[in-house]
């Protein structure tokens, strides 16, 4: 079974081109690799380096070298949104 963690994190950077990008917080050390897929908002789905986000995450087996997954992802309306 699978637990899945809550944590607020700031975006470290976005590959928009990719749909990609890194969360940091103290919970996820190296950084959680999110997808766009995992945004839950209205619209175009992106973030930007700087904001604020709370996150659900769960260990991963190692995605694009991230020990971390973002499952569903939330912006706070924190700085840099």
């Amino acid at each position: 079974m699978v637990v899945t963690l809550v944590s607020i994190g700031t975006v470290s950077f976005w590959k928009k081109t990719d749909g990609w990008g890194v969360i940091e917080s103290e919970d996820t050390p190296g950084g959680c690799w999110a997808h766009f897929s995992a945004i839950d908002m209205k619209g175009f789905h992106e973030l930007s380096p700087g904001q604020e986000v709370r996150f659900e995450w769960e260990p991963s087996t190692n995605i694009d070298g991230y020990r971390f997954n973002a499952l569903k992802i939330q912006a706070t309306g924190g700085e840099g949104h």
